[in-house]
């Protein structure tokens, strides 16, 4: 390796000493050409091997000898250092200095054979890296305890709420078997003091038979209500709609309040339509139910309440208006509350505050939107949006529901079958009070063994739902295979699931709830008695 002058080659020697890196160059015959103060102290070499002309195999041998080239003859090990070095254009490699420190030495390939070394102290960046690697591997363990703690907590988790799950199942299906034991006597009751208060008018009984009433009533909107929020709260409740006349909807609202407002003395509307929307029916007549109620229960007597429904855009809009009254717009939300009412409408009526609270629940589970429009002391107008579906025909268009008949103007033959005895007598005792021709029975076994139906063909049948060896269905299909397919039947039970609901409308049977409400009973009676039948077949 040539340089132009001394000076040339004192001006490179200079200008590598400022460099933080030890460099050394060497000619083609691998002997020193210069080299700087750094390079010498990171090898930590003598004064002798620094010197122009020194070869590279005994610089080579002194780090042999003192073991900075690892195990093996001294001679090999330089040989193969220089091989190494020599073979390719550049190479990089590492080595343990003579204080322990890590160096790490690059070299170049110089065009005409030489070869430029150069050597770094990367202690600190490899103490970095092995640091920086203990911490990935820290960070990964910590990781994938927190890991392994979140699965098992997600696994607890869902274990209790399985738990839950199960727990709110349970809690469901005991409240429904406890809300049939308790409103079967219930049922009774109401029944008896139905009897009383048609037998106690103008007495002096009749002021203690309506309260009495009025207490069973009471008692009845309580169970209703917290069954009811229970249902919906378990998630029990699955809305499944389907398209519904809305004819045949509004219509029972007339048949159950028809007779409760002509009580009350005021004048209840409903507007006939032809319209059809698609819904939950069972859900959305609950809450129509509510509504209508509540729109009776606090408009005062000669008053008005209006239901109908109209076409709003894409959807259809129900509305419930009366003449009531009425509440301001700061006492919306206070409406919704469960227990809460106010003031004034708890003086006109009992209750526990449910029903609206009901009603919202019920509109949140199925994703439709209610309205409210209310003036104190002029009235309030409630608005459910329904989604709208093609017009469809109705099962029974029968017209308006018939005005209710006076007592002792049902002159049916009517069969009752329950498997509560007491449930039996307070019917029989009621509908004979009307004028009915009434049987009873406990079982369909009872009906072949006494023989009850030979010579005597009913008008229609009452059938509890819950028998002891069939359900009430089944043995409403037993009657009507072996007296005529068009036995008209209702369905009176405690259960008020929409299954039961569904199951008893495709079957063509209608559903009276318990506890069973006169007014009510003898509105699904004349509506039963004129529904046509085929000629009667005696049981054999």
């Amino acid at each position: 390796m040539a340089f132009s002058s001394p000076n040339a080659l004192d001006s490179l020697r200079q200008a590598i000493e400022f460099l933080p890196q030890g460099v050394a160059v060497f000619d083609a015959e691998a002997r020193l050409v210069i080299s700087n103060g750094r390079y010498q102290a990171l090898l930590d070499l003598p004064s002798a091997l620094v010197e122009p002309d020194t070869g590279l195999s005994d610089i080579l041998a002194f780090l042999g000898e003192r073991g900075d080239l690892g195990i093996g003859l001294v001679g090999d090990l330089a040989s193969e250092r220089i091989s190494h070095l020599y073979a390719a254009p550049t190479s990089v490699m590492q080595l343990i200095g003579n204080a322990g420190q890590a160096l790490e030495l690059q070299s170049s390939r110089l065009p005409d054979g030489g070869l430029v070394i150069s050597f770094s102290d990367v202690t600190q960046r490899i103490e970095a890296e092995r640091a920086l690697e203990r911490m990935n591997q820290s960070l990964e363990q910590r990781v994938e305890e927190r890991t392994a703690a979140l699965t098992r907590v997600n696994a607890e988790l869902e274990s209790a709420r399985a738990k839950a799950d199960a727990a709110n199942h349970d809690k469901t299906r005991f409240l429904a078997a406890a809300s049939h034991d308790l409103l079967q006597p219930l049922n009774a009751a109401r029944l008896y003091t139905s009897t009383l208060i048609e037998r106690a008018k103008l007495t002096g009984l009749s002021d203690l038979a309506n309260s009495i009433e009025a207490s069973l009533t009471a008692v009845e909107e309580i169970m209703s209500a917290l069954l009811d929020i229970s249902r919906i709260d378990s998630g029990a409740l699955k809305p499944a709609p389907a398209p519904v006349s809305a004819r045949d909807l509004l219509k029972k609202m007339e048949v159950e309040f028809g007779p409760l407002a002509r009580e009350r003395n005021i004048a209840l509307t409903i507007k006939d339509t032809d319209v059809a929307v698609l819904v939950d029916k069972a859900l959305v007549g609950r809450i129509v139910q509510n509504l209508v109620s509540n729109a009776i229960k606090y408009t005062p007597p000669g008053g008005r309440v209006l239901v109908g429904i109209r076409r709003r855009g894409s959807r259809m809009r129900l509305d419930v208006v009366d003449t009531g009254i009425g509440f301001n717009r700061d006492q919306h939300r206070l409406l919704f509350a469960e227990f809460s009412r106010l003031e004034r409408g708890a003086r006109m009526a009992q209750g526990l505050g449910l029903g609206l609270s009901i009603v919202q629940r019920l509109v949140s589970a199925m994703g439709l939107t209610l309205e409210l429009d209310s003036r104190e002391g002029k009235g309030s107008r409630f608005s459910l949006f329904l989604p709208a579906t093609r017009t469809i025909r109705t099962a029974n268009n029968q017209g308006p529901a018939q005005p209710e008949a006076s007592v002792g103007a049902l002159d049916y033959k009517v069969l009752c079958v329950d498997n509560e005895r007491a449930i039996l007598e307070a019917m029989e005792g009621l509908l004979r009070h009307w004028g009915c021709d009434v049987r009873t029975a406990l079982s369909l076994k009872q009906i072949d063994r006494e023989r009850l139906l030979e010579g005597w063909y009913p008008d229609l049948v009452l059938m509890d739902y819950h028998l002891d060896q069939t359900s009430g269905l089944d043995a409403i299909e037993w009657l009507r295979h072996n007296l005529g397919g068009h036995l008209p039947a209702a369905l009176v039970t405690a259960d008020r699931s929409p299954a039961v609901r569904t199951l008893a409308e495709d079957r063509g049977i209608a559903v009276v709830t318990k506890p069973v409400k006169p007014a009510a009973l003898r509105a699904a009676i004349s509506g039963l008695a004129n529904q046509s039948r085929s000629p009667a077949k005696r049981v054999g």
